[in-house]
């Protein structure tokens, strides 16, 4: 199952990715990419930043390597938590 989900999200972000101009055409400018990003393209390169972060979600689900990410990207917090002897 989570092939397919990861198809359709790698989908979604090539799609992302590729058409960022027609995306900035139908769903206008984004204020905070405008902003921070006015030098280097604003919302086209925003939309882009969106496509490849959708990208590497979808590899990670599609390779099923999300729960092991997610587990490395929020150990920091999470380390306090685990004890080595559970009462």
């Amino acid at each position: 199952m989570h092939f397919i989900i990861g198809i359709i999200i790698l989908t979604l972000g090539f799609l992302t990715v590729s058409k960022s101009e027609w995306l900035l055409n139908n769903f206008g400018r984004i204020n905070f990419f405008e902003q921070h990003l006015s030098m280097s393209g604003g919302s086209r390169l925003g939309y882009k930043l969106l496509g490849i972060i959708i990208l590497f979600v979808g590899f990670l689900v599609f390779t099923n390597m999300i729960g092991g990410f997610l587990e490395w990207a929020t150990y920091p917090l999470t380390k306090y938590n685990k004890s080595v002897n559970p009462i």
